[in-house]
């Protein structure tokens, strides 16, 4: 009897879902059909080619957008003078290079000895600092094998907006002696901003502190859509531009430049990886203009 007891007291506290209240509604969750076959058929003829118009627009906008848009330039017919597996621009004369630890150990007597006839590489920029405390790994070696093999040599900053224009500035002026002979120095800028007019106020620094300090104007370097967003302030207009614009017969920046980087794939003899070619706006003479006296 007491077991019998328990046994009502266990199972009797807990209630049954069938003991649910009829008075409360029931509530059913309707899933959503897909379209029959039938239905699809059924679908006017109009529907389905707009359909299938917008499947393929998408698909030619996402390929072009990140493929073709790149690389269709490289198929190209070369109309001008082909070196260094890319083609060169019409029009120019004078071609540089630009460097820095992602091209690895450079064997320059070979880059000496077999520079193109065509189309010569007269000038060198070789990557020499990024921020307020990092200096390239090669600069040191490629700033003096660049000038004992007859290079005209220039050094470039990468800047950041992790700190202040005058502490990039300290960086840079510390790793780096200009010589009579040499290009000013160039400030590359590709960082999008998180706000705007403070990373603008530093980068004007930096570039002021450079100029008081070697005693030229340093050259600023971007891309097109960079430079026509960010860097349009009167203040910059003072600055040589050197724009990057790859694929392209002439760059789509409304201001004049005085260098071109108008391709990324580069084969130039004696460096391992792909290297930037840079044609400069003026030829030879203008090269000279902007030497360091």
């Amino acid at each position: 009897m007491a077991e019998t007891k328990k046994n009502i007291k266990r199972t009797g506290g807990r209630k049954s879902s069938s003991a649910r209240p009829s008075s409360l509604p029931r509530v059913t969750v309707k899933s959503k059909k897909k379209p029959t076959r039938k239905e699809m058929r059924d679908m006017p003829q109009w529907l389905h080619i707009l359909i299938a118009a917008l499947i393929t627009g998408a698909i030619f906008f996402f390929a072009y957008h990140l493929f073709f848009k790149q690389t269709i330039f490289r198929f190209a017919v070369c109309e001008g003078t082909k070196a260094y597996q890319a083609c060169m621009p019409q029009g120019y004369a004078t071609y540089g290079i630009d460097i820095s630890r992602h091209q690895g150990r450079i064997n320059w007597d070979r880059l000496q000895k077999e520079n193109s006839p065509e189309a010569p590489i007269s000038f060198v920029y070789i990557k020499a600092t990024e921020g307020k405390n990092y200096r390239d790994p090669e600069f040191g070696t490629n700033w003096k094998e660049s000038k004992e093999h007859g290079f005209i040599r220039g050094a470039y900053h990468y800047f950041t907006g992790k700190s202040s224009g005058e502490e990039q500035a300290d960086m840079y002026i510390r790793n780096v002696k200009l010589e009579s002979g040499d290009l000013p120095p160039m400030v590359d800028i590709e960082e999008k901003p998180a706000d705007k007019a403070a990373f603008i106020e530093e980068l004007k620094k930096f570039i002021l502190k450079l100029e008081a300090h070697y005693g030229v104007k340093p050259i600023i370097y971007s891309y097109t859509k960079y430079h026509n967003r960010y860097l349009k302030d009167e203040f910059f207009k003072d600055y040589d531009l050197w724009v990057a614009h790859y694929y392209v017969k002439r760059p789509d920046v409304k201001r004049d430049w005085k260098m071109w980087q108008f391709t990324d794939i580069g084969r130039i003899p004696g460096i391992k990886e792909r290297t930037d070619i840079n044609v400069l706006n003026g030829g030879e003479e203008e090269l000279q203009k902007l030497l360091i006296k």
